[in-house]
């Protein structure tokens, strides 16, 4: 079984518990995982090769402040990541042109450093009647042989 990282980017702490969802699957599912609300690069790059980021997108696209960090030192790192595996889940609302902008941002960014996607995203739209936790539940469980 695979040890992830759950990367969290939220505002208003709504993506905090689908991450906590998608944790509690995971580890029933036999994998190791563990939750980073405030994620630091350096911590999570060193250790740990298979990611998943929920992430909600802020404003006009833009990532949520906690995990900004991450990206800045993501996106100016000169490490070879092609050891990483990861999943994206997108949380937002398709009334908006920037319909989990964050999300595609950080996939997009994660494929530029040699990282490894190993499904296409989940996007969640909350413009929807849904329950975001049992969704990105279902999906990690649909999806476990692939992980």
């Amino acid at each position: 079984m695979s040890d992830f990282q759950i990367i969290v980017g939220s505002m208003l702490g709504g993506t905090e518990y689908v991450a906590e969802a998608c944790e509690e699957t995971l580890n029933q599912l036999g994998h190791q995982s563990i939750v980073h609300l405030d994620p630091h690069f350096e911590e999570i790059s060193d250790k740990y090769d298979h990611w998943l980021v929920c992430t909600s997108t802020h404003g006009a696209g833009d990532l949520p402040d906690n995990i900004q960090e991450f990206v800045s030192d993501l996106t100016n790192t000169d490490r070879d990541l092609n050891y990483v595996k990861f999943l994206v889940i997108g949380i937002g609302d398709s009334n908006y042109d920037t319909f989990c902008y964050a999300a595609k941002t950080i996939e997009s960014l994660l494929l530029s450093k040699g990282c490894t996607k190993v499904v296409e995203p989940l996007l969640l739209d909350m413009s929807e009647d849904i329950d975001p936790e049992d969704l990105a539940q279902a999906w990690i469980t649909k999806i476990n042989d692939q992980l």
